[in-house]
């Protein structure tokens, strides 16, 4: 079955859309290493495009399940695979990337991944994602039964993994890291919520998400330049609190939370589509 079909062999507009959007970094990419548009250091560059394409795919493809839920839209669970797989089309892009830069001396890679904390962090990420795609066929969800579940609960660590590997990559500059960081702990808020049998289709309790999320982005913001820069975490929760020039990304996690907690009100007063059977028993 092609891509862009679904389950019962249609074509999807919803996957063409996901793939045109996953494909088009990597072409844009590859335009640039063709036309001479990744600078001074062009691997360096390509490596970190390449990464950063590879943590923001999987936070989207975590996003997914929330996304049913507060929707209730089930065709989104479709496109959840595909984003999967891409995220760890990128990560393998990134690492082959990081090798050629190496000169293809991989016992010299192989010392920096064990030496260099971050790239160890890196590289175990990669691990937990590669042993997800191989396992994300429908045969292996057929074979592993319950523990395909258990097993891919585990992209959840891989994803906490990436956000520190991002973090350290970047140093100071780590205004997306804290962004993405922001994300996933709010990703991970509706997770829990879930757990706890919260109805994630209820304003309040998003928007009781989306302020506790804001405010756990200022911390790990705040924690990080503690760490990293000995920066008084007082001073960057400050900063946060100003509104300076310079949006934090605690405010922009708030305003995509309050954003999402607007949408089962938005979706009610518009009205509820006919689903289809196969939709009714998903």
């Amino acid at each position: 079955m092609a891509l862009w079909h679904d389950r019962a062999g249609r074509v999807s507009g919803l996957k063409i859309a996901t793939l045109v959007a996953v494909t088009v970094p990597a072409l844009m990419l590859a335009a640039d290493a063709l036309l001479g548009g990744l600078g001074a250091r062009p691997y360096d560059e390509a490596i970190h495009r390449s990464g950063d394409w590879a943590i923001r795919i999987l936070t989207v493809s975590l996003a997914v399940t929330p996304a049913i839920r507060i929707l209730t839209y089930p065709r989104l669970i479709s496109i959840r695979r595909m984003l999967g797989v891409g995220a760890l089309a990128y990560l393998l892009l990134h690492v082959l990337l990081y090798i050629a830069d190496q000169g293809f001396d991989l016992p010299k890679v192989g010392s920096e991944i064990v030496l260099r904390t971050y790239q160890t962090i890196g590289f175990a990420a990669l691990l937990i994602l590669a042993a997800l795609g191989a396992t994300s066929f429908d045969g292996m969800v057929r074979r592993l039964g319950r523990r395909w579940t258990q097993l891919h609960n585990l992209v959840y660590v891989a994803a906490a993994l990436a956000a520190v590997h991002f973090f350290m990559q970047t140093k100071i500059q780590a205004y997306e890291a804290s962004l993405i960081a922001g994300f996933l702990l709010t990703l991970g808020l509706y997770r829990l919520a879930a757990k706890r049998r919260l109805a994630l289709t209820a304003p309040l309790v998003l928007a009781a998400i989306a302020v506790l999320g804001g405010l756990l982005t200022a911390g790990a913001e705040a924690l990080w330049f503690w760490a990293g820069t000995s920066v008084p975490p007082l001073r960057v929760l400050e900063a946060n609190l100003m509104l300076p020039d310079t949006i934090r990304p605690a405010w922009w996690v708030l305003a995509a939370g309050l954003a999402v907690a607007c949408l089962p009100v938005l979706r009610r007063r518009i009205g509820t589509p006919a689903r289809t059977p196969a939709e009714r028993t998903a």
